[in-house]
């Protein structure tokens, strides 16, 4: 059986007419009947032959995550732990901000990039996650803000959870497709933005995918010998491949890339490694979203002291690197990208 939401439109076309002899159109009826008016019965589906409508029941199905667990910040940040139809757990996480809802999506079960400041590396990756589970998140999340008012909606995507996105590079680019087709979730482009921690190949690959929708790369450290201690992909990505890659997307999308730097207390937060940082990405386009760490008991790192943060971003502007300091949510909960999940499978 088929789940409706694994599918981008151009691929639902292809099966819809190879395999049950339909026309075209019939994808953009039910893009329109499960996104627009997020209608879960088929039967309900009324410009749709009843006959077709016995055919969708009986080989495919509209079915969503299941909320596992629930925590609300004071903030109003919302992070659930979601239960696949397998029984496994993934974590996504609601924050709001002035300009909109933010939806922060995993793309794996369990990680394998190993950082070692994240949460989400205590537990391996299991396995990719499917384009519909995916689609999943964002639609439980929708349901809950549509609880609070009927004309709340997710309005942003950062693909920024648990799991590395080029590493299920095909379901989260179909994944992203579907959010920003207009008969989808119609999220604008630049509303959404997809993160790597650096394989260097994706990001190549990306760049000719002809999309405007923003590449974000976890930095994390100035140099090789910092980055080596704190994010394994370094060792088979040096930071000059990595820059090289970055000068290659700029080139070929068009498109600047951000780089997401944790500040990590006495490793990567003094202001010469705010210059270094500076002169790496010199002759990019890019800027910096300086983030302030958010503690794990079970790791030795520290965030970074608010003088040091600011001293930071200061000695970067002085540089001429624009950058901005990351908006902090939920931190009185599980707040850490892989915390909640990794909790729970303690227990």
């Amino acid at each position: 059986m088929f789940n409706l939401y694994n599918f981008k439109i151009e691929k639902l076309e292809e099966l819809l007419v190879n395999e049950y002899f339909q026309k075209k159109y019939r994808a953009t009826q039910l893009f329109k009947w499960i996104y627009e008016k997020r209608v879960t019965n088929f039967d309900e589906m009324s410009d749709i032959s009843a006959s077709f409508r016995e055919v969708l029941k009986k080989d495919f199905n509209l079915n969503k995550p299941t909320i596992f667990k629930k925590q609300v910040s004071s903030d109003g940040t919302i992070k659930l732990l979601l239960q696949m139809e397998d029984g496994a757990l993934v974590e996504t996480v609601l924050m709001r901000y002035n300009y909109g809802n933010v939806a922060c999506v995993s793309s794996e079960v369990g990680c394998n990039m190993g950082c070692a400041f994240c949460a989400s590396g205590f537990l391996k990756k299991t396995r990719n996650l499917e384009t519909s589970e995916m689609v999943g998140q964002v639609l439980v999340l929708d349901d809950l803000l549509k609880e609070e008012d009927p004309n709340k909606r997710v309005t942003h995507i950062v693909v920024m959870g648990t799991g590395e996105p080029f590493d299920n590079y095909d379901n989260v680019l179909d994944f992203v497709r579907i959010l920003n087709h207009p008969y989808g979730f119609a999220i604008g482009a630049r509303h959404i933005t997809v993160s790597t921690c650096g394989l260097v190949e994706g990001i190549r690959r990306y760049a000719k995918e002809g999309l405007q929708i923003n590449l974000a790369i976890s930095l994390h450290a100035p140099n090789d010998e910092i980055r080596n201690k704190i994010m394994p992909i370094s060792k088979k990505y040096p930071m000059d491949e990595l820059m090289s890659a970055v000068k290659y997307y700029e080139k070929e999308a068009g498109r600047r890339v951000t780089f997401e730097y944790i500040l990590l207390k006495g490793l990567n937060d003094s202001k010469e490694n705010a210059k270094e940082l500076a002169k790496l990405i010199k002759g990019t386009l890019a800027y910096v979203n300086l983030i302030p760490y958010n503690p794990i008991k079970e790791l030795v790192y520290q965030r970074s002291d608010e003088k040091s943060v600011h001293d930071f971003l200061d000695t970067l502007t002085k540089c001429g690197v624009t950058a901005t300091i990351r908006k902090e949510f939920g931190t009185d909960i599980d707040a850490a990208c892989g915390q909640l999940r990794a909790k729970n499978e303690k227990k």
